[in-house]
């Protein structure tokens, strides 16, 4: 290639560039701002959608007397009048006829110790009885027979039949009849009383209730041996315990610097930890004036004034104690939220139940009576879980996220 050729290829610089164009400046500002405003709706939606952080609480039943009652306190059932039956006697129990629950009358037998022993002495006394009777009446005769003699020997001595000594004899024998007499009367008296006492201890040997009542627990089994004492090995002492139901009452125990709330007949309200849905009417029927200084508290004895078959001795038991009695309408359990949770929505009282813990649904609702540290509401049921004190940007179908502790 000759130099002429080789002068042709170089490069023209001031050719025009054919290279991307430059976009207006206006153009970069309206994709930024379009950028910021998706960004912020998308922050607010999220925001908008965000689970609101609330406390909850359960909605629970309660009783309209907790608004009128002055003091609560614990205490457990028991029995005024309960007795460990035994008996004076010992021997081997023979028969036993009720068990734990049995209900029995006063002066029904309940249980029976081996009697051959006293059952054969009473009939021996009862053999004695009929001898010195029958020695009474032979004595009888024989007083009849000498009070005849003497008749007659009175009548032949007036007529100077006999002497005076035969007289005298006659007089003797009648004497002496009388004397035997009194002596086979009074055998007759110590006869009966032997009776009697074989009778009383026949009577031993046979267990009785004391009162009408319940069989709480038994002690013996049929073959133990009974002893008034227990002092023996292996005997038993009482054979059953038992209770008069009629009689039960509730002991709590009431803090000494309370105790000047309670007077004797104030209205009180029982409720049983076995039972709580049901509430039972009672009075306060005596303060003990005894302090228990470990605990600084006296102890306050109500009674029922309403029986309950459920009721059993020493079943716990809450007491609470009334300003004024409760009436028909106020016994019975209504649904009551803490106040905190019924809130605002324009003229409407509302609160948020949660549904799965995770979304709430607002639910109108009516308040009621205040109780206590509740209030009463409609519209909800007992064991729904709701909002506490529900912020106003909490709506219904909201998030929610419980607050940890």
């Amino acid at each position: 290639m000759s130099a002429q050729d080789l002068s042709k290829l170089h490069i023209d610089r001031t050719a025009k560039s054919f290279g991307p164009r430059r976009r207006p400046r206006w153009v970069k500002w309206a994709v930024g701002a379009a950028v910021v405003a998706a960004i912020a709706a998308f922050m607010a939606w999220r925001g908008a959608n965000a689970p609101v952080t609330i406390d909850v609480a359960t909605v629970t039943t309660a009783f309209p007397s907790q608004g009128f009652t002055l003091l609560n306190a614990t205490g457990r059932v028991v029995a005024q009048r309960k007795a460990a039956v035994s008996t004076k006697a010992t021997g081997r129990l023979e028969w036993l006829g009720v068990q734990e629950g049995s209900r029995v009358k006063a002066g029904e037998v309940i249980a029976r110790l081996e009697s051959l022993d006293v059952s054969a002495a009473r009939h021996s006394s009862f053999a004695a009885v009929k001898a010195a009777k029958a020695n009474l009446e032979q004595g009888e005769a024989e007083r009849r027979d000498a009070e005849s003699a003497l008749r007659r020997a009175q009548d032949l001595y007036a007529k100077k039949f006999i002497a005076e000594s035969a007289l005298d004899t006659a007089r003797a024998r009648h004497e002496k009849a009388l004397a035997s007499i009194s002596s086979l009367k009074a055998a007759i008296g110590v006869a009966e009383a032997n009776a009697r006492s074989a009778s009383v201890t026949v009577e031993q040997t046979l267990i009785r209730a004391p009162f009408d009542g319940v069989v709480l627990t038994k002690n013996a089994n049929v073959g133990d041996i009974i002893t008034p004492f227990s002092s023996a090995t292996d005997s038993k002492g009482a054979v059953v315990n038992m209770a008069d139901m009629d009689t039960l009452e509730v002991e709590a125990d009431v803090s000494e610097a309370s105790i000047g709330k309670i007077v004797v007949g104030m209205p009180a309200e029982i409720q049983l930890d076995a039972y709580p849905e049901a509430r039972l009417a009672g009075e306060v029927s005596r303060i003990v004036p005894t302090v228990d200084r470990s605990k600084a508290t006296l102890l306050v004895k109500v009674t029922f004034k309403e029986k309950d078959a459920r009721v059993l001795p020493d079943m716990s038991a809450k007491v609470g104690f009334l300003q004024r009695a409760a009436k028909d309408d106020e016994r019975k359990a209504v649904t009551a939220v803490r106040p905190e949770a019924v809130a605002k929505r324009g003229d409407r009282s509302v609160v948020f139940v949660l549904d799965k813990e995770s979304i709430a649904k607002e639910v109108a609702v009516t308040a009621g009576r205040k109780l206590g540290d509740l209030l009463e509401v409609t519209g909800v049921k007992a064991g729904d879980k709701v909002a506490l004190s529900p912020p106003e940007k909490l709506r219904d179908g909201g998030a929610v996220a419980l607050l940890k502790k």
